[in-house]
């Protein structure tokens, strides 16, 4: 029996609440043949940031790993064929119906409660055990997670890190397409300035967007020593990239499911000379396609959603 109306709201309901660069939710779902199949909306595509479609293929990666999450939970888990070269990047058709894991129950409860947390992070370390297990899921959906332990790794990527900010500062047409997607009022999309970080100060290790303006004081140190984890494939095909997405998905729901606070850092990714030089420097023949913030932080709400209505054709 293929899946239904209330299957596919139920699945769309849960897509929405992945995340996606500047907030931009590019994404569609329909039901086509019994399937529910993900779409990437290329009217929200980033222009300046996203010209290749990575930011794209990552969010609806991250999407289609919601909407399975959401179907498993109703006890009709999909088989996903990822088709990564068109508008239609995944077809979940229905695999044989069964109860949900307790991993699917617990990770499908998370997903109303993830958002990115831009606020600095208590400097309680993170548990081994919750590690092992960001680790692991990364690479239950074919991806690595290396966790940069030590200051030599954390200074390292720091480095690559501001300098590709730095980069994509200096450019006008990048930075008014970022700050168009900032919002002061209830808008459905885009960053609320209240979800940005406080503005940065010299000392600080990794750059924040500017998503708000808010000072703090003086001298005062965002994060001594964060948490840095950066998620990777083994290559960097389309398929690669919605493959990452499903995994930084898993990854950011694994953490909230231990009572962690995360957000995303992509600016070493959007730059391809830091890309490859943050590949050097984790001596991975695989590629680097996000880097996480992780740890223990202040209280917060997801950033608003359009309605399931506006992404259902």
């Amino acid at each position: 029996m293929g899946y239904t109306e209330n299957d596919l709201y139920a699945a769309a309901a849960a897509g929405i609440r992945a995340p996606s660069l500047h907030n931009s939710q590019p994404w569609r779902f329909r039901l086509r043949d019994g399937a529910i199949e993900v779409l990437a909306d290329r009217s929200r595509q980033l222009e300046i940031a996203d010209s290749a479609g990575w930011a794209v293929r990552i969010a609806c990666g991250a999407a289609t790993f919601n909407a399975r999450l959401a179907l498993a939970a109703l006890g009709r888990p999909a088989e996903v064929d990822l088709r990564p070269y068109g508008d239609l990047v995944a077809r979940l058709t229905p695999g044989p119906e069964r109860p949900p894991t307790y991993a699917e129950a617990d990770l499908a409860a998370a997903i109303p409660h993830r958002f990115s947390n831009r606020k600095p992070f208590w400097p309680d370390p993170v548990p081994s055990e919750a590690r092992i297990r960001l680790i692991e899921a990364a690479q239950i959906e074919g991806g690595w997670l290396d966790l940069l332990v030590g200051m030599t790794a954390l200074s390292g990527f720091a480095e690559i890190a501001r300098s590709a900010d730095r980069v994509l500062r200096r450019d006008p047409a990048y930075q008014a397409e970022m700050i168009g997607w900032t919002h002061a009022d209830a808008a459905p999309d885009g960053v609320p300035v209240t979800a940005g970080a406080p503005a940065g100060e010299p000392q600080d290790l990794l750059p924040q967007r500017s998503f708000a303006d808010r000072p703090r004081g003086s001298g005062r140190d965002f994060e001594p020593e964060p948490l840095v984890a950066v998620l990777g494939t083994p290559a960097d095909r389309p398929v690669d990239q919605l493959a990452a997405g499903q995994a930084l998905q898993r990854v950011l729901l694994t953490a909230t499911d231990a009572g962690l606070a995360s957000s995303m850092m992509s600016q070493p990714i959007e730059v391809p000379a830091a890309r490859e030089h943050l590949r050097r420097s984790l001596r991975r023949s695989g590629v680097p396609q996000i880097a996480l913030r992780l740890g223990f932080g202040q209280p917060g709400r997801p950033t608003p959603r359009r309605a399931v209505e506006d992404v259902l054709d």
